[in-house]
């Protein structure tokens, strides 16, 4: 579905799946969190193929080239083939996506159980002494 006059940037970005509305795509343009070439841009931007993106959203990042451009939100699969991704910015979001989940994983103490009536009680018990 090639558009040949270009497309705004935040609905692209809505498109291809970045965010899950315009307006957080949007709010997210107006907060540097995206740069169109290296530079910062607005929401309204027209975009064409071959345009590239860096796009960061919360600790993640993604360095990526438009390959094109679509009227409507498509599937996640589908979706994936508007853009293409730089090797190094893939390699970088799997080790930190590998990290989280390790740190995570090491954070919660993992239970066998949810805690029955008797060890509610002793929690409630615990926390009412500890707020005193």
């Amino acid at each position: 579905m090639p558009l040949p006059d270009g497309q705004r940037l935040d609905k692209w970005l809505w498109a291809a799946r970045f965010f899950k509305t315009r307006k957080l795509a949007s709010e997210a343009i107006n907060g540097g969190k995206v740069h169109l070439n290296g530079q910062r841009a607005k929401p309204g931007k027209m975009i064409k193929p071959g345009s590239r993106l860096a796009i960061t959203k919360g600790p993640l990042s993604w360095d990526i080239e438009i390959v094109d451009l679509s009227k409507q939100r498509l599937p996640a699969p589908r979706a994936r083939f508007l853009y293409s991704e730089t090797e190094a910015s893939r390699k970088r979001r799997e080790t930190l996506t590998e990290r989280l989940r390790a740190e995570r994983a090491a954070s919660i103490p993992v239970t066998q159980h949810r805690p029955n009536k008797r060890e509610r009680r002793l929690i409630h018990r615990f926390k009412q002494k500890a707020g005193d």
